[in-house]
């Protein structure tokens, strides 16, 4: 940070990324040197006795033997250079490596004799060219791998140009702020990355709604990192000081606690969690309802979970192509029924009881079930999560649109991918629904979903509440950016969201990424380290976690962190804490609101999270919860965690395997204390 510039323009790496690129090289290079001299040794004196000592025997193979080994020497030179000014002071200190872009343009410039000498030992040992044999069986290896690698080096140059050519790099970041160049500077970017899309995702645009989708998220992307001067390590290495500065903050948080004698926030009770709330809002049914939820997913998932049997298990339930029956309760299946046999192995329901499935995933269209559960006497609508690239469109459809149902709040916002899904699915689950309860008129409705699929839920039952005001929701892992705070309050007394631990998703929405990446700003400008120190660091912090030394001695002044923690007005950036520089840059990133309205997350949120053993725990095997919970708010979600289970802790599999730990715990505790 700010972007290397080169040639007359901005590219998407540093003057700092080159550290780890230049080391390796280096070493390669060492290698061939060291070949290509012993090589010399024993060729040159040979060169003398060949056939012809023209352009065509003798003098041409020393000049190629000469050539290389002088230019392996001096780019090896050239790369120890390069390596130690890149290695040079912090992220932010650009000038104390100035000599990087000079350092680097002899690099590329360096190119051109090293392709001409790579001919040359082309035509020498895989032409008929040079009348100068070489006897010598090592020699001719050596030199053969040396012009093959060499051909694979320069391919790799050549990719590695394109992997950080930036279209846009003409336009320089002073150009970029607050003004009409600003504006247009946006739309050849949101252009740009339309393109991309379309070229990559050629398939998608057939989609009613790929078009659409493909212009939104170009959007997004664009508005998220305009004006930045970010480029991609920089985001990764500001995750890993984040990771750090989270840390620290939720140590000096616990410190506090301790010294105030605070009450805990969560607590290992489950009867005292649910001693308020309605009898329908309790584990064992949640956990049902998530199993629901999970059979969604269909075939794909059971592979995922059962990656050598998962064929066998699904075999059983599978319909053969002629024993199709013509008016299917199943749509947009393949031919053997693949989904539907997934739905049935993961639900252990009889077909009977799925009343419809449809499988039709397209742009803003997402699958779902409907069940008929005579054990509870519930209707159950369960929609699937996110499996495929068209439902990662959707979820990135990020931006507001207003949203109306009957009871709702005006001007009520919602996420526009996920609303534009719950308006498609309403058209073919109303009918169903008519058609179902007319046959089971004293059924409840209870609709549940995982990630995407909660979000969708929640959305189908504002709409479909009026009819059906009796309905209840069980959501997992709900995206954070769903809906208006007061149609979120609106949605408690019906909705219930169970959220386990560090949960990226639940944490996910514009507001959150634009926070983030302000923070990521402002980290950067913090740190005292250099870029490939942090790179390290992270590698160490995800094998052995975060040492306790490293939460003061990663930044120039640690107290000045405390100034910056998670307030989102504007006023607050203000504050001179990092730097002037860094404050200026984060208020201006700051008022850049791709999405004008917050959306929060719906319902009322139960957050399980793994209970922090302490003292004798950690070496005694006790009987103690192993996860504690709470009632958490949509607030309590508005900010990006950097933690090494926020992906993990999204998976359904893990959410199921929490709540059933819960349960099995509260068990296993009752029956100890009544013997």
């Amino acid at each position: 940070m700010p972007a290397l510039r080169l040639l007359g323009r901005k590219w998407l790496a540093a003057s700092d990324d080159l550290v780890f690129p230049s080391i390796f090289e280096l070493l390669f290079r060492f290698v061939w040197l060291v070949l290509i001299a012993l090589v010399v040794e024993v060729l040159y004196p040979v060169t003398w006795q060949c056939q012809t000592d023209g352009w065509h025997g003798g003098s041409f193979v020393r000049l190629y033997l000469c050539g290389t080994l002088t230019l392996q020497a001096a780019l090896m030179l050239l790369l120890a250079a390069l390596a130690h000014q890149s290695a040079r002071g912090t992220i932010t200190d650009v000038d104390i490596r100035k000599l990087v872009s000079p350092l680097l343009l002899i690099k590329v410039l360096l190119v051109l004799p090293e392709t001409a000498l790579n001919v040359m030992g082309t035509m020498w040992m895989f032409c008929e060219v040079i009348e100068c044999s070489v006897d010598d069986k090592f020699s001719s290896i050596v030199i053969q791998s040396i012009v093959l690698f060499n051909w694979v080096q320069l391919g790799l140059t050549v990719f590695g140009l394109f992997m950080v050519f930036d279209p846009l790099g003409s336009v320089n970041y002073g150009d970029m702020q607050d003004t009409p160049n600003q504006v247009r500077h946006h739309r050849k970017v949101t252009g740009l990355w339309s393109r991309r899309f379309r070229w990559a995702f050629c398939w998608l645009k057939r989609d009613e709604h790929g078009k659409e989708a493909f212009q939104q998220v170009a959007a997004l992307l664009s508005a998220l990192f305009r004006s930045t001067d970010l480029v991609p390590s920089d985001v990764v290495a500001g995750c890993v000081l984040l990771r750090v500065r989270q840390k620290r903050e939720t140590r000096e948080m616990r410190r506090i606690q301790m010294l105030n004698d605070e009450e805990p926030i969560y607590t290992t009770d489950v009867n005292k969690i649910f001693s308020e709330t309605p009898p329908w809002m309790n584990l064992e049914d949640a956990l049902y309802y998530l199993r629901l939820s999970i059979a969604a997913y269909g075939w794909p998932y059971v592979l995922y979970r059962h990656c050598f049997t998962g064929f066998c298990k699904l075999a059983t339930h599978l319909t053969c192509c002629c024993c199709r029956p013509k008016n299917s309760i199943v749509t947009d299946d393949n031919c053997c029924l693949c989904n539907f046999a997934g739905v049935k192995y993961m639900s252990k329901l009889p077909a009977d009881d799925i009343i419809f499935a449809s499988f039709n995933n397209k742009v803003f269209e997402l699958p779902f079930c409907v069940i008929a559960d005579h054990e509870r006497e519930c209707i159950v609508v369960a929609v699937r999560g996110s499996i495929s690239l068209r439902d990662i469109f959707t979820d990135f459809t990020a931006g507001s649109e207003k949203f109306e149902a009957d009871g709702l709040p005006e001007n009520t916002a919602a996420h526009k991918g996920m609303a534009m899904g719950a308006n498609k699915m309403l058209k073919r689950l109303l009918p169903v629904l008519d058609r179902t309860f007319q046959q089971f008129p004293h059924y409840d409705l209870v609709l549940t979903g995982h990630s995407l699929g909660a979000g969708v839920a929640v959305l189908v039952a504002l709409k479909l509440r009026p009819r059906y005001p009796h309905l209840k929701v069980y959501a997992f892992s709900t995206p954070a950016g769903l809906i208006s705070r007061e149609a979120a309050r609106y949605t408690e007394s019906f909705v219930l969201t169970v959220g386990v631990g560090d949960d990226l998703v639940m944490r996910l929405s514009v507001h959150s990424i634009e926070n983030l990446r302000t923070k990521i700003i402002q980290t950067i400008h913090a740190t005292k380290l250099p870029k490939y120190r942090i790179m390290l660091n992270g590698f160490g912090y995800a094998l052995f976690g975060v040492p306790a030394r490293d939460l003061e001695s990663t930044w120039r002044r640690p107290e000045d962190l405390e100034a910056t923690h998670s307030d989102d007005s504007a006023d607050a950036l203000l504050v001179p804490s990092v730097s002037t520089e860094a404050a200026l840059v984060s208020r201006d990133i700051f008022v850049r609101r791709f999405s004008s309205a917050r959306l929060f997350t719906a319902g009322r949120i139960l957050h399980i999270a793994r209970r922090k053993r302490m003292g004798i725990e950690k070496k005694v095997r006790t009987q103690e919860p192993t996860y504690e919970m709470r009632w958490a708010c949509p607030e309590d979600f508005m900010e990006l965690q950097v933690m090494p289970r926020m992906l993990l802790d999204h998976l359904p599999e893990n959410v199921h395997r929490t709540i059933q730990t819960i349960i099995e715990e509260r068990h296993t505790y009752r029956v100890t204390h009544i013997v």
